[in-house]
């Protein structure tokens, strides 16, 4: 019997946020590539550590240097990825936060506002400058996916962080108004918290693992990421063409919990 094409056999997709094989947007690459799609990675500050680690999926992939914040970087993107990929771009993986830590932890009522426009800028507006630079190459029927963490919440620890996901949320409701026009779906994936290299700079975010497995209902791993994979590539894929600006929960179901994170 002969195997079916993956989910996103096919596409051409661009993931961020790879910094190592321990990223989300690692897992996510690497399942898409073993669902069929040809990657590109970006990589910001330590370019040489992520050309390493793109060895390391199913498939060598190409790694652009991409600092969000910087035009020099955005300008050419666009143009940059169509020739990696060789056509249009299907999906885009937004896997890209920054904080100080003055910005993190129980300095909240004392960070400097320097601190905060760095937090807004590279955890927020990033999607808005990302998305638009990928314009022209963006397929009809393309998708962008955003991963966050539940802002309907404060979150002991995260500090600007979290106000910097709520700002990630509305942007990404108002793209998802702007781009529907142009079949473009805008989408967020909030994950339960996963232990990552940008998890560990959280303050107390063992405890918060640790509390969020024994309330979720379906349970929870930091380690585990392949559920959250799944789901950005699911959003990617042609199989939800009717849903954007969406926020869809993989936190074994601790959202629906009160005081999920008490």
């Amino acid at each position: 019997m002969p195997s079916m094409p993956g989910i996103v056999a096919g596409k051409n997709l661009l993931i961020t946020g790879v910094l190592t094989d321990a990223s989300i947007a690692f897992h996510v690459a690497a399942l898409a590539q073993r669902e069929g799609a040809k990657v590109v990675l970006t990589g910001h500050g330590r370019l040489g550590l992520v050309e390493r680690i793109a060895r390391r999926l199913p498939e060598p992939a190409p790694v652009i240097e991409l600092d969000v914040t910087d035009r020099a970087h955005l300008d050419p993107l666009a143009e940059r990825a169509g020739e990696l990929l060789g056509g249009p771009l299907d999906g885009v993986l937004h896997a890209i936060a920054y904080a100080p830590p003055a910005a993190l932890g129980g300095n909240f009522l004392t960070t400097s506002w320097e601190d905060v426009a760095t937090t807004l800028r590279v955890s927020a507006h990033s999607l808005h400058a990302l998305t638009t630079a990928l314009l022209p190459i963006l397929a009809p029927a393309s998708s962008v996916v955003a991963l966050d963490f539940d802002a309907g919440k404060a979150c002991p620890g995260y500090g600007w962080m979290g106000v910097a996901k709520t700002a990630l949320e509305s942007c990404a409701r108002y793209l998802a108004a702007a781009l529907g026009g142009r079949g473009v779906r805008v989408n967020l994936v909030a994950a339960g918290p996963l232990s990552t290299v940008a998890s560990r700079a959280i303050p107390g975010f063992d405890g918060l693992g640790t509390r969020w497995g024994a309330r979720a209902p379906l349970g929870w791993s930091t380690g585990d990421h392949s559920s959250v994979a799944r789901a950005c590539v699911t959003l990617m894929s042609d199989w939800l063409p009717a849903t954007t600006g969406e926020i869809v929960h993989v936190d074994g179901g601790a959202h629906v919990i009160a005081q999920a994170i008490a």
